[in-house]
């Protein structure tokens, strides 16, 4: 299969581009360095690389770091918002989900737009015009984009239909039965475009996960990539027949990149639905899992990489993107690298789609599941592993108790692991990494100008076993209850304890029998107060937990509007965002094959698998960084410390230490990141020794950002998340600084 095709339009442009490069020499690097002075995208700019020209925090004066002022939330929620900056101003989200601008030099308040409850939980984009009078916050809000005015806070009513775009809209589907489709991350804007992607969930018939961009001054759809092919589209053929009525994700999740002086998009594209069974949608499926080049103006492909074919382990491709130059053979390339969830970097020349190191298709185990067919092969890169993928006797935790050792020999005798191992319903397959990675959103940055590319990695396996799919039903089975059950251990026992009777949440006693199904799943996907979302929940696994407290999931809700805000002191401008009319037609959503559609015998799921962040010996978490001028690990070092088994012990990392961290490069050669347990590195890029680090009064659970104003860097962290251990909770400690946003620098001398 070629992975790579141009259009006759697509060879002309690459030529133009061809020549631009060329005879323009230096001007990409001129306009690399203009775009990192700031910090109005997520990742810093529409690069995603993470990388800030800052010429006053160096090695020499990096100890010298304390913090400067912070900006309290207001509040006990958990944000997982990144800042932006922009001028003089920063844009962060708190006092109960209230947009809020403030002077990023002193903290105080200039505007505060309340009461934004489900607003794109990792952070918004910014867009002006070139004469610097139209400014705007473009951001999604419960299943539509919006835009606010960046100066005065005030919701823009002329931007689409009355001030909104109902993103249901144009997705192959009955838009009243899609109840999931904005993105946890906010897009990117490239030009007048706001290009995003989208989070349907990963449920059987979820909608499909199609790239889309829009005009940010008007909310026109400008362009739609089908990311699950229509008929006679390229990459039809790798699915069956109609595969585009009823197959969904196959989304962009995460970070996209543009490199903004040829005008390319690079998507990097997750998992087909259903993740872990495939019966119905045989084939490679492009363009699932695969890296993508776009025009970022037409939406029209110019290459892609299959990095995963018929996925069936959740591989989505997550983390950004990187765009770097490489010095290979005595030539600069300018390169695209990606890392995957299952450990492998992939490098591409950025133009072309040419891998820059071989790439061999090996072959893997056949599915023994009835009616799947596993691909026989799948490409393995000569680049290092920054991953283990597999689970031994040998390399078990050592320290677990004998028992529960002893228990896991028993596990492992009957179980299969390794890479690309199927899932079964005969045996329990143990899968490292897992369905958390590797590496996941957030997790890659990059020095654009000398071929370096930092990833931060968490050795975390998950464990599978396919269950049939039973008709609807009122009563649990046993197999329900004992779903639940795990999964309420893993991730409810906490906050509402032991017996579902409160505890640091409220409890959960015959919650269903006074709550709409509907409410109950956006509190869990989405997070409430201080409850964060969790996303990863299948949606079986959710109406069982709903029908375990009480509930019904049939019984429907058509309430819409805004609930009765939360009252805020300061600056309030504004309240609610634009407010969406009624839907009273919504419908259910969608539940079976379309008519005419051949459909699989039987269906299977499994739930993720995540109750062992530790089960393999350390280290858990670590950053690594790749030299992609010579296709080697430069070094790698643990991060984290909050840890069930070893106090402290910053040698091991941290189980589960990196999930929804992040890094900041900086020009004069060091690593900011972040890590479980509150810890903030400072690490030389050359060797990996700590220049310095800090620990946080709590967790964050956000990309930090690095801004300058009057010719002083800054470093912001989100610390609003509350630490899971006791023994870890810094926020008891005399001298903690309350929940908010904390902003690092070098004071000034006296």
């Amino acid at each position: 299969m070629s992975n790579i095709k141009f259009t006759p339009t697509s060879w002309v442009t690459l030529v133009i581009l061809i020549i631009l490069v060329t005879i323009s020499g230096c001007q990409t690097h001129t306009n690399e360095v203009a775009e990192h002075t700031m910090w109005s995208h997520y990742g810093g700019s529409p690069d995603q690389s993470k990388f800030f020209e800052s010429p006053s925090i160096t090695k020499s004066n990096v100890a010298q770091m304390q913090l400067l002022w912070s900006y309290p939330s207001g509040d006990d929620r958990f944000y997982f918002f990144s800042p932006i900056i922009v001028d003089s101003t920063m844009y962060v989200l708190g006092k109960n989900s209230s947009l809020i601008a403030i002077n990023a030099k002193t903290g105080k308040e200039l505007w505060i737009h309340t009461d934004l409850p489900g607003i794109t939980r990792r952070g918004i984009n910014y867009w002006e015009s070139e004469d610097k009078k139209n400014k705007r916050l473009l951001f999604t809000l419960n299943n539509s984009i919006q835009a606010i005015d960046a100066v005065t806070g005030k919701s823009v009513m002329d931007f689409g239909n009355n001030g909104y775009v109902d993103l249901r809209e144009g997705l192959d589907r009955n838009p009243t039965s899609i109840t999931r489709i904005q993105p946890m991350m906010p897009g990117v804007i490239y030009d007048d475009l706001l290009i995003l992607g989208s989070a349907p969930g990963e449920a059987y018939f979820s909608p499909p996960g199609h790239v889309r961009a829009y005009n940010v001054v008007t909310g026109k759809l400008e362009w739609t990539f089908h990311t699950i092919p229509h008929p006679g589209e390229y990459g039809y053929e790798t699915w069956p027949k109609d595969a585009y009525k009823y197959v969904g994700g196959a989304n962009v999740w995460s970070e996209i990149s543009v490199d903004t002086d040829r005008g390319i998009a690079y998507l990097p594209i997750g998992s087909p639905t259903y993740d872990y069974y495939g019966a119905d949608r045989l084939g490679s499926n492009l363009f699932a899992n695969s890296l993508v080049a776009l025009d970022a103006k037409t939406g029209e492909r110019l290459w892609h990489y299959q990095t995963v074919h018929h996925d069936l382990w959740d591989y989505d491709l997550s983390p950004a993107p990187q765009l770097l130059t490489v010095e290979k053979d005595g030539k600069k390339i300018d390169a695209v690298a990606i890392a995957t969830k299952h450990g492998f970097v992939f490098v591409f020349d950025r133009v072309t789609g040419k891998s820059l190191f071989p790439i061999e298709e090996k072959p893997f185990p056949k599915s023994e599941m009835q009616g799947e067919e596993s691909w026989p092969t799948q490409p393995i890169t000569s680049l290092p592993s920054f991953t283990r993928h597999e689970v031994t006797k040998e390399n078990l935790n050592p320290y677990f108790s004998d028992s529960l050792r002893q228990d896991w020999l028993k596990r492992l005798d009957s179980a299969k692991t390794g890479l690309y191992v199927p899932p079964s319903d005969k045996y329990e397959t143990i899968m490292m990494p897992g369905a958390l990675g590797g590496a996941n959103y957030g997790n890659t940055a990059a020095d654009p100008r000398n071929g370096m590319m930092y990833i931060m990695t968490q050795e975390y396996a998950s464990t599978y076993r396919l269950n049939k799919v039973e008709p609807p039903k009122n009563e649990l089975t046993d197999n329900d209850v004992d779903k639940v059950k795990s999964l309420y251990s893993s991730s409810c026992i906490a906050c509402h304890g032991p017996n579902m009777e409160g505890g640091a949440g409220p409890s959960l006693k015959n919650l269903g029998h006074h709550m709409f199904y509907e409410e109950f799943r956006n509190t869990v996907i989405n997070g409430k107060g201080v409850m964060p979302g969790l996303v990863h929940v299948d949606e079986a696994s959710l109406k069982a937990l709903f029908q375990y407290i009480g509930g019904d999931t049939d019984r429907r809700s058509f309430r819409r509007g805004n609930q009765q805000a939360e009252p805020v002191d300061g600056p309030v401008v504004a309240s609610g965002g634009v407010t969406i009319p009624p839907d009273a037609q919504r419908g259910a959503p969608m539940q079976d094959y379309p008519e005419g559609v051949e459909r699989p015998e039987d269906r299977y799921t499994t739930d993720y698998g995540l109750d062992w962040p530790g089960l393999i010996d350390p280290p858990w978490s670590s950053i690594v960084a790749y030299d992609l001028n010579e296709g080697t690990i430069k070094w790698r070092r643990p991060i984290g410390v909050d840890s069930l088994y070893v106090q402290g012990d910053e040698t091991k990392g941290a189980p589960n230490g990196t999930q929804r961290k992040g890094m900041v490069i900086t020009s004069t050669g060091i690593v900011f990141a972040t890590a479980k347990g509150g810890k903030v590195y400072a690490f030389d890029a050359e060797d990996g020794s700590v220049l310095w680090e800090t620990t946080l009064s709590h967790e964050t659970n956000a990309q930090p950002i690095m801004f300058t104003l009057d010719d002083k860097q800054y470093l912001v962290i989100n610390a609003t998340s509350n630490f899971r251990k006791d023994s870890y909770d810094h926020s008891k400690k005399p001298g903690a600084i309350a929940k908010g946003y904390v902003v690092y620098g070098i004071p000034d001398k006296k």
